[in-house]
């Protein structure tokens, strides 16, 4: 099994998407996902002048289910994480459903975990742990990043990350495994650091 260490902040569009991406690699590539938790409000924090409107909004509701990630991570173990972010990026994703309490309590009994969870949205009690989750990624791809990250093995039993891929929509079946066989492949690169082009489309959640 091919071991992927994947940092998410739940509010994140494109994260999600990539995470889907990652589920059909699952289906057709012997990988084992570890999910992670990192923070775009952590990563924008020290540069909010600069942002545009929204993401100074997001600023403190960005927050909310990160921390509820976390929570659920302290209770229940990193296994709950897979199956939280998957509840969570479906109703505030595909269904649209707004950032609230309910939603968040709704997603965690998705999935067999306490609705009391949901209260750590409100709570900074977790974001010591959210702080360490997230510099464990960022320490490994840099600060000119944003979300997911995602690092795979890379030459000589080194670990490689790197920020995304981004992509819409998720690629899937075979599709999506010639992606992740690129992304091992320019991981085994030494030397290799960026493909990059401007986004001209929106993302979708097909």
């Amino acid at each position: 099994m091919t071991p992927v260490d994947f940092w998410f902040d739940p509010r994140c569009p494109w994260a999600w998407i990539t995470a889907c991406w990652m589920k059909e690699v699952e289906q057709v590539r012997p990988v084992e996902i570890r999910w992670r938790v990192m923070s775009l409000a952590v990563l924008n924090e020290n540069r909010l002048d600069e942002l545009p409107e929204q993401y100074r909004r997001w600023d403190t509701t960005g927050r909310y289910p990160v921390r509820i990630c976390v929570a659920a991570e302290q209770k229940y173990g990193s296994k709950a994480l897979g199956p939280l972010y998957t509840a969570l990026g479906t109703r505030i994703h595909n269904l649209g459903q707004k950032q609230t309490r309910e939603t968040f309590a709704a997603a965690l009994a998705d999935v067999g975990l306490s609705e009391d969870l949901a209260d750590a949205a409100y709570s900074t009690d977790y974001d010591t742990l959210v702080r360490t989750s997230h510099h464990e990624g960022i320490n490994l791809v840099g600060q000119e990043i944003g979300t997911p990250i995602i690092a795979v093995p890379g030459p000589d039993d080194t670990r490689v990350a790197f920020f995304g891929p981004v992509v819409t929509p998720a690629p899937k079946g075979e599709a999506a495994a010639r992606l992740w066989d690129g992304v091992l492949l320019v991981a085994g690169t030494p030397g290799f650091f960026e493909l990059k082009r401007s986004r001209d489309t929106e993302p979708s959640f097909d």
